[in-house]
C-alpha cells in the first residue's frame, strides 16, 4: 500500500494486524476516493463513529480490496463542538446507511448527504445514545408477570422434569 505521495496529509499505521491510515477531515472524501481509485479498495464494508472524550469523535470507513484481498481502515477526527464531515456517499454508495446511523447515534453530520435523517430510533427520540454523555434513563421496575417467590406457587401444582429424568427422583423413592 503505497500513501507515499500524499506526504504529510495521512499517517500510515497498522492496528490488530489492520492496515490504518489517518487523514484530517478536510481530506477525507479525497483519502476515501485516492483508496478506491489508486490502490483497487472499491469495496465498501462499513463506517462508524467512536467517541473520544472529551475532545470529539473519530469516523471510521472499512474498505477492502479484492484483488489483493487486502483492508483498509481510513480514519478521520471531528471536534466534540462541531462534528462535521463531508459525506462519503459520492465515493462509495454504501456509505449513505452507515453515515445515517453514525448521524442518529453519535451527532456526526455529514455535510451533502443526500438523505440525512434518524434511521433506527423512534420518532421523537432525543439524544444520541453511542454518545459516551448519553444519560441511560432508567427503566419503570416492572415485575415480571410469571414472578413468583419461593413456596408461592399454587398448591397440587405439578412441576415438569426435564426429559430423562425419572418420575421418582426428588420423592426419595
Amino acid at each position: 500500500m503505497s500513501f507515499s505521495s500524499w506526504g504529510e496529509r495521512a499517517q500510515l499505521g497498522e492496528s490488530y494486524g489492520e492496515h490504518t491510515v489517518d487523514v484530517a477531515a478536510a481530506d477525507w472524501t479525497e483519502a476515501l476516493t485516492y483508496a478506491r481509485d489508486e490502490l483497487g479498495y472499491e469495496f465498501f464494508d462499513w463506517l462508524t463513529g467512536v467517541d473520544d472524550p472529551p475532545e470529539g469523535f473519530s469516523v471510521v470507513a472499512h474498505v477492502y480490496n479484492p484483488a489483493e484481498r487486502a483492508r483498509l481502515l481510513l480514519r478521520t477526527w471531528v471536534p466534540r463542538a462541531e462534528p462535521r464531515l463531508a459525506s462519503a456517499v459520492g465515493v462509495y454508495r454504501g456509505a449513505n446507511w452507515h453515515e445515517r446511523e453514525t448521524y442518529e447515534m453519535f451527532g456526526v453530520t455529514f455535510d451533502d448527504h443526500p438523505y440525512l435523517v434518524p434511521l433506527l430510533l423512534p420518532d421523537g427520540f432525543e439524544g444520541h445514545p453511542l454518545r459516551k454523555d448519553f444519560i441511560l434513563a432508567a427503566r419503570v421496575a416492572k415485575a415480571w408477570p410469571g414472578a413468583k417467590e419461593p413456596g408461592e406457587s399454587a398448591p397440587g401444582r405439578r412441576k415438569t422434569l426435564p426429559p430423562g429424568v425419572p418420575a421418582d427422583w426428588g420423592t426419595g423413592g
